[in-house]
């Protein structure tokens, strides 16, 4: 093989690195774009997507809607694009729903299921579906559209806007559910830094009740994308709400990203127990994401599906026939932490049907490391990764993936507390600055239990979720050249790493 090298100096720690460039003609498998496509996660068959949207569940299929330009593959005229599935994997894409007109075009918003007929569109044996989106002209308002036909086709309410702007230069994404306690409709929507609160008995008039956040989270950029859901606390006969908002910029790693707050909501006032900023994805590649209205009772999950990009360098990653990606669904939960909560994701449990394959163990038991290498596994792109750290008997943990030249570095140091992915030299960096960052988590190990990891890799992305999703990080990549060597390894005792676990998702998600 012809290697070609070049050094340069570290300006973290003064080292000199060298970058080894293979030659093209060389054993390893050059990617290309089509390569990129992920095997489980959302994609939209061509062009530009953003925010999810209008999430909704209904009679067996689940509903995603999303910011979508079909002209471009970067933002552009947004429509909402559509898709539906069964399990949340396998998604038949469908035309868009809705498109812009004269007034404006149609930003985010969410979408319900009007079963007691409350807004009259009702006109046969389906429960009309309702969307509520920001139409985006000259000022930004709040407009419904209706389907009558299970959510497949669409027809824009005539009087329009339902809710207008009132001289607001951001006024936007509402998130809309039913109130039992009111028996009315509760919208959150984004009004620059702060989400205002709104109500309705029939989603076509409605009034203001309160506002929430001016002085409470992060404030770095704009406010975006609400979402708010009563959770059960874990271990407890309580319930707390959840209010999600998504932030640009101002996210912990940079860029944007998504905080979340706990409390109460008497379907007015939503008032947080805590001034403390809380994230609940520390990664750069999971923003705006939205939970699912009417999952059945008997179901009673909170389901969420997060947009997997970051404003600084959406619109450059290298892929041009589509742009963006959504993150795994991932079920919530809410756990006491001391005085505080901990909003926990992890993947819902139809994943598990696409799962196969499982690695060799056996030298657990007698080295510090699990290696391997030219692993078929490793090399389709799409698999995912569980193991134990004891952080007692060791003060860091470290996952490399990668080949020759190119390594993705995964890392859970007791002593730096910090968890952190490292894709600097993960291969295609250099389309803009940010993308090379170090990315960070605040970490501090169980004292009385092993650190839990799961990793979820899929072509381009990757999602760690640690301790059952008390912390979770997503991190896109982009190898130039086929991944197909891994190596875990610690150092401290041989017993440190344990119940190590591979296996294959190999799934195509489009029908």
């Amino acid at each position: 093989m012809l290697l070609l090298a070049s050094c340069k100096k570290d300006e973290g720690n003064g080292n000199s690195l060298v970058n080894i460039i293979p030659d093209t003609t060389s054993a390893l498998v050059q990617l290309k774009e089509q390569d990129y496509r992920p095997a489980y996660h959302f994609t939209p068959p061509l062009h530009w997507m953003n925010d999810p949207n209008g999430l909704v569940y209904y009679k067996g299929k689940y509903h995603l809607f999303y910011q979508y330009n079909p002209n471009s593959s970067v933002w552009g005229p947004m429509h909402w694009g559509h898709a539906t599935s069964t399990n949340l994997f396998n998604w038949q894409s469908l035309p868009v729903a809705l498109a812009p007109d004269n007034a404006g075009t149609i930003f985010s918003g969410s979408a319900v299921v009007d079963v007691d007929n409350t807004a009259g569109f009702k006109t046969g044996s389906e429960d009309p579906l309702v969307a509520i989106y920001t139409l985006a002209g000259a000022q930004q308002h709040q407009s419904i559209a209706y389907s009558l036909d299970g959510g497949f086709s669409w027809t824009k309410y005539a009087a329009n806007p339902v809710l207008p702007n009132p001289s607001a230069p951001d006024f936007r994404d509402p998130k809309v559910f039913w109130h039992d306690g009111r028996q009315k409709w509760i919208m959150a929507l984004a009004a620059g830094n702060k989400i205002s609160f709104y109500s309705s008995a029939n989603l076509k008039s409605w009034a203001f009740e309160s506002n929430f956040g001016e002085s409470s989270g992060a404030h770095g950029g704009v406010w975006e994308c609400p979402d708010l859901f009563e959770l059960p606390v874990e271990g407890t006969n309580t319930s707390k709400w959840v209010l999600l908002v998504s932030i640009n910029p101002g996210g912990y790693n940079g860029g944007s990203a998504t905080q979340y707050f706990v409390g109460s909501f008497d379907g007015k006032t939503f008032t947080s127990e805590s001034n403390e900023t809380l994230w609940l994805d520390y990664g750069t590649d999971n923003y705006a994401g939205v939970t699912y209205n009417n999952i059945p009772s008997a179901d009673g999950r909170r389901i969420f599906i997060g947009w997997m990009s970051n404003w600084n360098y959406a619109q450059n990653v290298p892929t041009t026939a589509w742009r963006s990606t959504m993150t795994v669904p991932r079920e919530l939960s809410l756990k006491v932490n001391g005085n505080s909560y901990i909003l926990k994701s992890k993947p819902v449990a139809e994943l598990a049907d696409y799962k196969s394959g499982t690695a060799d163990t056996s030298v657990l038991a007698a080295t510090q490391s699990v290696q391997l290498i030219d692993n078929s596994i490793i090399k389709t792109g799409s698999y995912e990764i569980n193991f134990s750290a004891d952080m007692r008997l060791a003060n860091q943990a470290q996952l490399t993936i990668g080949n020759n030249y190119e390594k993705l570095f995964i890392t859970i140091n007791k002593d730096t507390r910090l968890i952190t992915i490292d894709r600097s030299f993960s291969g295609k960096v250099s389309f803009n600055e940010h993308f090379k960052q170090k990315i960070v988590c605040p970490f501090v190990p169980k004292a009385d239990a092993l650190t839990e990891v799961q990793l979820l890799i899929d072509k381009t992305s990757a999602e760690l979720f640690v301790d059952g999703g008390e912390k979770v990080i997503t991190a896109l990549f982009f190898p130039a050249y086929q991944y197909n060597t891994l190596k875990l390894q610690n150092n401290g005792s041989t017993e440190a790493i344990s119940k190590f676990n591979l296996k294959g998702i190999n799934k195509s998600i489009y029908r």
